[in-house]
């Protein structure tokens, strides 16, 4: 099993196919990655690769942060994130991975933070079809409706699908195709759209309901003299 990789969402645009058919895609940026440390079995008690993304302030890293990227040789991060991986599969610290990682054609699952809706109806927030527009019913056309019984059972149970806060919300989406690679300007391009915002960061994983490609790089796409 191999390791993801972090990147940042840009936005989306499109692509366009020798046939002239136009392709959205949602364009990830990978901003340095890097390795920074591993988990092993024998000492952590799993195998994991640790990667860092983007460029922090000295001064807004704690001390020991910054012993832990000193000791990977490595500059701060922005952010960091774990991936399980196997134990032959863990890339040398402080290497810089690349996008072409991933092959285009290739299945992936994108994990992301979907946006914040705030406060919302049923109708908008569980696709409820809301009440008639007729038959006696009046001002209450997008509400829920009923949501319990009177003395049996006397209440409204847990998990009631109701009004309330919509979005952010760590949701994976699968199986979506790698559209393109820009490996010069350290671009991945997705087909489709991704959970997030603008500016947010998404881990991108191998599929699990696809097999990998066999011409995908392994144990990972590093940058030559990163």
């Amino acid at each position: 099993m191999r390791t993801g990789i972090i990147a940042r969402k840009l936005g989306m645009t499109r692509l366009f196919t020798e046939d002239g058919t136009h392709v959205p895609v949602t364009v990830l940026v990978m901003d340095e990655v890097q390795v920074v440390s591993h988990r092993t079995a024998e000492k952590d008690g799993y195998t994991a690769v640790q990667l860092g993304i983007g460029h922090a302030k000295p001064k807004n890293v704690s001390k020991a942060e910054r012993g832990h990227f000193a000791k990977a040789k490595v500059e701060p991060k922005h952010k960091m994130v774990e991936f399980r991986t196997g134990a032959d599969a863990l890339p040398e610290i402080g290497a810089t991975l690349s996008p072409e990682h991933f092959v285009k054609g290739q299945k992936v699952d994108v994990t992301g933070t979907t946006k914040g809706k705030g406060f919302a109806g049923a109708m908008k927030r569980w696709n409820f079809r809301g009440l008639e527009a007729s038959h006696g019913v009046s001002v209450s056309h997008r509400s829920h409706g009923s949501t319990g019984n009177r003395q049996d059972p006397g209440k409204t149970f847990k998990n009631k699908k109701m009004a309330g806060h919509l979005g952010v919300e760590q949701i994976t989406t699968q199986n979506l195709e790698v559209a393109g690679i820009d490996a010069a300007r350290n671009l991945l391009m997705i087909k489709g759209a991704v959970p997030g915002s603008k500016g947010a960061y998404v881990l991108v994983r191998d599929a699990v309901k696809h097999a990998r490609p066999a011409e995908a790089p392994f144990p990972a796409a590093t940058k030559a003299g990163a």
